[in-house]
């Protein structure tokens, strides 16, 4: 029976062949990086050839004067020859809001410089794509494109991308189209993370289908998709958003000596939990990216999607987010992109 199974799929995804050539990929987000069994074996298994490595945040330093570097990642380990590297650097959009031209000049020299050297902490000789990662608004588009074209003058014949957020898909009469050589579509943090409820804010198809569509098939522009597969526990307080707190897992939920499950994803605190920085009665609301949504998503994406070579990239490769995800779901996700 499961032969059969998997010829069934085999069939369908070769029945929605749309005329792509799929390459499957993660984003590594820890600021430390080093070689871990279980995500090379994810790597080896989806036969991925490049991984996006984030390098830096860039904010303002405390005075509000400069750009500088924040939590830029160090290499315990060298990548594998067999991965290319990368590099992306994520640019906090109030840098953008008053800046000098001259100052954006010198801000795109800079990157490069830090690019270079983490490269080769990295043990790579070179990189032949660099991603800029930005929830850029109409308010801060020119500085955000001119400083992109800064970029792509210093680093010359190299591919640039640059992430593409659902609201700059949509409203891109408003926010533009980046000066790049391509973008990544997030499709992920869609929804109303700070709204009280049960909707799942990083996955929900029915917001997608909001952005999406018509807008995907228009993008004037080669585009690669970035898929979730994270979870979190977002707090409530009286109803109202109080954030967000890594230290919450599932498990840690359903024990019964701190939380009362609700149901539709909703826990309350049933004491005080210092430890979380909860009183009782605080509510989490527990998100999740349960491979089905995400390849209710994909399946939606691929319908709109141009021929062409395509990055399917997963955020992120952490041995703790991935290990509950089988190679196989993972990888039919990807070929449904095909």
């Amino acid at each position: 029976m499961r032969v059969g199974y998997l010829l069934l799929i085999t069939l369908l995804l070769t029945a929605c062949n749309h005329g792509r050539k799929v390459n499957t990929s993660f984003y590594y987000w820890k600021t430390v990086y080093k070689q871990n069994a279980t995500e090379s074996a994810y790597l080896n298994h989806l036969h991925s050839n490049k991984l996006y490595v984030r390098i830096m945040d860039v904010d303002m330093d405390e005075d509000g004067i400069n750009p500088v570097p924040v939590s830029p990642v160090t290499f315990q380990s060298k990548l594998p020859d067999t991965l290319q590297i990368v590099p992306v650097v994520f640019i906090v959009n109030d840098v953008l809001r008053n800046i000098s031209k001259p100052k954006l000049n010198e801000l795109a020299g800079k990157l490069l410089r830090f690019v270079k050297g983490k490269v080769t902490q990295a043990g790579k000789v070179d990189f032949a794509e660099m991603q800029i990662d930005c929830d850029w608004t109409a308010e801060t588009r020119d500085n955000y494109f001119y400083l992109l074209r800064q970029i792509k003058t210093v680093t010359g014949n190299k591919t640039l991308s640059v992430t593409l957020r659902l609201h700059q898909l949509k409203n891109r009469k408003r926010t533009g189209v980046p000066p790049a050589d391509k973008v990544l579509l997030m499709c992920y943090n869609m929804g109303n993370l700070r709204k009280y409820g049960t909707q799942n804010s990083i996955i929900e198809l029915s917001e997608l289908k909001k952005y999406a569509g018509e807008n995907l098939s228009t993008y004037p522009m080669p585009m690669d998709i970035g898929l979730p597969l994270f979870s979190w526990a977002v707090a409530f307080r009286n109803k109202e958003y109080a954030g967000i707190d890594k230290r919450i897992n599932f498990n840690i939920l359903n024990d019964e000596k701190q939380f009362r499950s609700n149901g539709n994803g909703l826990y309350s605190a049933v004491a005080d939990l210092p430890a979380y920085g909860l009183l009782k009665g605080d509510e989490i609301r527990w998100e999740d990216s349960a491979l089905a949504d995400v390849q209710a998503a994909t399946v939606y994406i691929s319908k709109y999607l141009k021929p062409g070579n395509i990055n399917v990239v997963y955020f992120h490769l952490d041995d703790d987010v991935i290990k509950k995800y089988k190679y196989e779901g993972l990888q039919n996700t990807a070929d449904m992109v095909r």
